[in-house]
């Protein structure tokens, strides 16, 4: 362990930029993550970071349990791990990682396509959702939220380390699949809860969630094989992206 005192500290200064910035992490090749839940779900899936930094008052109480958790263990005072954070209220503790090569894309896997998906909060929920219901792989076209950003880290609650996650992917990508696409649309379509009834809802298949404004865009709808509506009986017109995606999601993971 090492007590560090210093503001100017280079490293600190890396990690203060990776959590105001959030396309830091492309440019400097790490990850931030900020807090206890999202550091013990690292930790259960075997990653183990480049450096763990603790306020003193955490680590007062939690030397012995998290002593090994890292290359690198560091503790700095509660004012200063405050300036590292981003938060209303920092949580105290945080690891600092390599940002994970990008696997290659399987074409049999399930999928969720994020299409230009602009709010970090909808990213990570879905990236939440997609983890719970097995599709172990999202694909983000460019211009997506940045899928290890501090925000999306903090909504998908630890979802990212049990998934293949590929960034600034084009229409060409999707070209490849053998899986069906299908997409949800509020216009055209079977609805969701017909197809789960006629049996024709594929369990193993890649969704397309398009942008929060625009949709799914004409050049990826085009590979959609089959566009889906979600009933609405309460009369709303649109569903919050996330919320579709879970509805989706959920309705594949369980029509078999």
């Amino acid at each position: 362990m090492k007590l560090i005192t210093s503001r100017d500290n280079p490293r600190l200064k890396t990690i203060r930029r990776l959590a105001l910035d959030s396309q830091a992490y492309r440019k400097l090749g790490l990850v931030w993550m900020e807090g206890d839940h999202l550091c013990r779900a690292a930790l259960s899936r075997g990653v183990k970071p480049d450096l763990a930094v603790f306020s003193e008052s955490i680590w007062q109480v939690s030397e012995f349990e998290w002593a090994q958790c890292a290359e690198e263990v560091w503790v700095v005072s509660d004012d200063l791990f405050s300036n590292l954070s981003a938060l209303d209220s920092p949580s105290k503790m945080g690891f600092l990682m390599k940002l994970p090569t990008p696997p290659e894309l399987d074409p049999r896997a399930a999928t969720v396509v994020l299409d230009r998906l602009q709010d970090a909060g909808n990213v990570g929920a879905i990236l939440r959702s997609a983890s719970a219901f097995g599709f172990k792989q999202v694909v983000a076209i460019k211009g997506t939220a940045g899928l290890w950003s501090p925000k999306v880290l903090r909504a998908g609650m630890g979802a990212h380390f049990g998934m293949r996650l590929m960034e600034s992917a084009s229409v060409e990508d999707i070209q490849g699949f053998q899986v069906p696409l299908l997409g949800t649309d509020v216009h055209e379509g079977p609805f969701l809860h017909e197809l789960i009834q006629q049996s024709k809802l594929p369990s193993r298949c890649a969704w397309v969630m398009g942008h929060e404004g625009q949709g799914v865009s004409p050049e990826l709808m085009a590979l959609v094989a089959q566009k889906v509506r979600i009933a609405q009986p309460g009369g709303e017109e649109s569903l919050n992206v996330a919320t579709a995606a879970a509805i989706c999601l959920h309705a594949s993971a369980t029509s078999g």
